[in-house]
């Protein structure tokens, strides 16, 4: 099965730069996948997962960064997330893990367990700064299992949470209108900063097929409809143009073609 379906790299590269302190073993491993060496990634984490003892903290975050970014399948993602969750509920990678399990479940069109995963986490972690982005995922597999009242109480939660989060409050108003929640909402900031634009055409099955693809990779990817018709799949906006080349190399390297910086908006 394509990596796609594979928890995403970049948001994943993101967690795990954002928690300190981190073994620096970890760090080389996501430095190999970052850099395109997913084998060579792949066999230090399953070296680390061989020597490090279970009673090493690392040893959970390991198992995320095996399950979430370097998998070579969504079973084998699942089985590495799955371990995080029941082996080590109490490590600081436990609601990650359901939050991409959800997501690879998703993913995978299989929206009951992946309001299976956002239960558990609202359950067992409810003061979690991820639940609400958990809500959001809950509330899409709810509508797509045409449970309105439930999606409606996910989205709910999930505008709560919002903040000042201008792409997620971008996300939960685009489903908000069907809940009757449109009104209660906050309008969102318009975009600003530097895009790396993936694809444009008016084919609108391939333009949703692309989308669901950079979105199951972790990547914060919308679309921009020009005065022609023609939609633009864009990612980000990111605030410097630097941020954006990053992430323009990093799609071209997973993606291939010809990723371009546009300034937005």
């Amino acid at each position: 099965m394509s990596r796609v379906l594979v928890v995403a790299l970049v948001a994943l590269a993101g967690r795990v730069t954002a928690q300190s302190p981190h073994d620096r073993r970890l760090q080389s491993v996501i430095e190999l996948a970052q850099s395109g060496r997913t084998d060579s990634a792949r066999a230090l984490i399953r070296h680390l997962l061989v020597t490090l003892p279970t009673l090493d903290p690392a040893y959970a975050e390991a198992l995320y960064v095996q399950g979430g970014m370097l998998a070579a399948d969504a079973a084998t993602a699942a089985t590495s997330l799955q371990r995080v969750v029941v082996e080590f509920g109490s490590s600081a990678w436990a609601d990650d893990a359901l939050l991409r399990l959800a997501q690879l479940f998703e993913a995978q069109n299989d929206p009951a367990l992946a309001m299976q995963s956002v239960e558990r986490l609202r359950r067992d972690y409810p003061d979690s700064p991820l639940r609400f982005r958990a809500d959001f995922v809950g509330a899409r597999a709810a509508f797509d299992l045409r449970d309105e009242a439930r999606g409606c109480g996910y989205l709910r939660d999930a505008q709560a949470g919002a903040g000042s989060d201008v792409e997620f409050s971008n996300q939960v108003r685009f489903y908000a209108s069907r809940c009757g929640l449109a009104s209660s909402a906050t309008a969102p900031a318009p975009r600003r900063g530097f895009a790396v634009q993936v694809l444009a055409g008016k084919s609108a099955p391939q333009i949703d097929a692309m989308l669901t693809r950079l979105k199951a990779m972790g990547y914060d990817a919308h679309v921009v409809r020009d005065s022609t018709g023609y939609l633009k799949i864009r990612v980000g906006p990111y605030p410097s143009r630097e941020a954006a080349q990053r992430i323009q190399a990093q799609l071209k390297t997973r993606l291939g073609g010809q990723p371009f910086i546009v300034e937005e908006p």
